[in-house]
């Protein structure tokens, strides 16, 4: 039996508002609520922690239990539905996978569960966004960069993407301006330094930083 989750639900509008999804890896669980405090403070509000992490779902839990009111709180790196049930059991409002995997895709679904499958190839998109994906991660963004956004918006304009893997305050005009629906920042922000050695006012600063470049850019699009 799946318990039903007590924190705040993915929200599409509010997402849509300051399109930035946090992504801590390997957090230790005594920083946990640092961490968290940074991410809430710099006014981001939504924050995925990977199922690669040690002790996620306690994690997951007790991220929710606590910042579950300020932050929507999500899992990622999760490849089989099985994980999905424990990261929803956890208490994770939405789904973060590195690949299309299909049963992951089909169960989200039909629990109605925002679901951001990674996708790299025009194929690959097509096929995440068919199987019913919330937005379709394209990582490693890096990769090729902006103009291959502005590539894929061609054919796909109806498919929203995240991009995931070097986003920067220096390049997150060129990526919204290139079709980008949202982005991602992970490792860059929340670095194991910064985490380990409670470096947690240089993580709310650096959040601040994208947040701003985020939102500068969607006001002068209105």
């Amino acid at each position: 039996m799946i318990r039903k989750a007590t924190g705040l639900k993915f929200d599409p509008e509010r997402f849509k508002q300051v399109p930035v999804l946090g992504i801590v890896r390997g957090v230790p669980e005594n920083s946990l609520g640092g961490v968290c405090d940074s991410a809430r403070d710099a006014g981001l509000g939504f924050l995925e922690i990977t199922l690669n992490t040690v002790n996620a779902l306690g994690l997951i839990e007790s991220a929710v239990k606590t910042y579950g009111s300020s932050l929507c709180i999500g899992a990622g790196t999760v490849r089989t539905r099985e994980q999905v049930e424990q990261a929803v059991a956890a208490g994770a409002r939405f789904i973060v996978s590195p690949a299309l995997n299909e049963e992951v895709a089909s169960y989200c679904r039909s629990q109605a569960l925002p679901h951001f499958p990674g996708a790299l190839t025009p194929s690959e998109i097509e096929k995440a966004w068919r199987a019913g994906a919330t937005m379709v991660k394209v990582f490693p963004a890096s990769l090729w960069g902006p103009p291959y956004f502005k590539e894929i918006k061609g054919p796909f304009e109806d498919i929203p993407l995240m991009a995931v893997g070097g986003v920067t305050s220096d390049n997150i005009p060129a990526y919204f301006s290139s079709g980008a629906s949202a982005v991602a920042v992970g490792g860059s922000v929340f670095s194991q330094s910064r985490m380990i050695n409670g470096e947690y006012s240089e993580i709310r600063d650096h959040l601040k930083e994208i947040l701003f470049a985020v939102k500068n850019f969607l006001n002068t699009m209105e």
